[in-house]
């Protein structure tokens, strides 16, 4: 049997027409690897199975799972990496487009460095601009403090107010961040079999920045590797979702910051940065019910 270098998990939600091309981009642009395409869908009603079944099950090496209901992004992937066989694992999201070769070249980055466990490219809004979400470290409290108030904008070049998302850092530079995008996200599997499937306490946000950081206690490394490029329409499922998708954003900062930095400070901060939180969503929520577009981007 011919050996799997890599499984290509897409979790969809109602993105047919951007999953297709996403589809196409990577049969196209992936011609040096041997891999295989697990698609999960969450209970979609926009005819996307259908459009899987009519242009791409016929191919081999494709899976598609039928979910009845949305299971979220982490449950989703989930299912898939039970049955991945690859000796890597590619979380890509279905609003991306992929570029050239990026998907060998990524791979190469990876299996090439015994201590690296997850990867990621160069991720590229759809105007060409760095997607910052792709290269960051984990949030403290202070770097949440000078990203929510616009001070590492002002600051972009200053390496300690903008921490979080790294502007201060040229684009084509390589790094060793705590996390990469989740839209594409490179892990071995040895280093799953290791840390363990993604925690499905998260519905559709953190749930990649728990893993990486998870990878880096087992004593990985994580890597951003701008090898190549792809485009991301970031936030085109969470547009469908409305409210539940703001929810989710803040819910899963509480609980990523009650993984990893509850209990740091006095017991009064942590309520502080609770409440924080709290009034942070209901803005956010009366934004996006006055200004539509503004709705936070997720993982589709």
């Amino acid at each position: 049997m011919v050996e799997i270098n890599l499984s290509i998990i897409i979790v969809n939600w109602n993105a047919k027409d951007l999953l297709k091309d996403c589809l196409y981009s990577v049969y196209e642009n992936t011609k040096e690897l041997n891999y295989e395409i697990i698609i999960v869908d969450n209970n979609s009603s926009d005819g996307s199975c259908e459009m899987l079944k009519e242009k791409f099950l016929h191919k081999s090496n494709f899976t598609l799972i039928e979910n009845k209901d949305n299971k979220g992004f982490a449950s989703a992937n989930n299912q898939a990496i039970k049955i991945a066989k690859g000796t890597a694992v590619l979380l890509l999201n279905a609003d991306t487009l992929i570029n050239e070769n990026v998907i060998c070249k990524t791979y190469e980055c990876l299996m090439g460095d015994k201590k690296l466990g997850v990867v990621g490219c160069k991720v590229l809004n759809p105007d060409g601009t760095l997607q910052l979400a792709c290269r960051r470290m984990a949030p403290r409290p202070k770097d949440a403090f000078f990203k929510l108030f616009g001070i590492s904008r002002l600051f972009k070049n200053n390496k300690n107010l903008t921490r979080y998302n790294l502007t201060n850092a040229p684009e084509d530079e390589f790094l060793d961040v705590d996390s990469v995008s989740g839209c594409f996200l490179m892990i071995k599997s040895e280093v799953i079999d290791k840390i363990g499937p993604l925690d499905e306490t998260f519905f559709m946000y953190g749930e990649e920045m728990d893993w990486c950081m998870r990878t880096k206690k087992q004593g990985y490394i994580v890597r951003y590797c701008p090898v190549g490029t792809i485009i991301h329409y970031k936030g085109q499922s969470s547009k469908k979702l409305g409210t539940k998708a703001t929810y989710e954003f803040y819910r899963a900062m509480i609980i990523f910051y009650n993984k990893y930095n509850k209990g740091e400070s006095i017991f009064l901060f942590d309520w502080i940065v609770y409440v924080g939180i709290v009034l942070l969503g209901i803005v956010a929520i009366i934004k996006n019910k006055l200004v539509p577009n503004g709705r936070v981007g997720t993982k589709g």
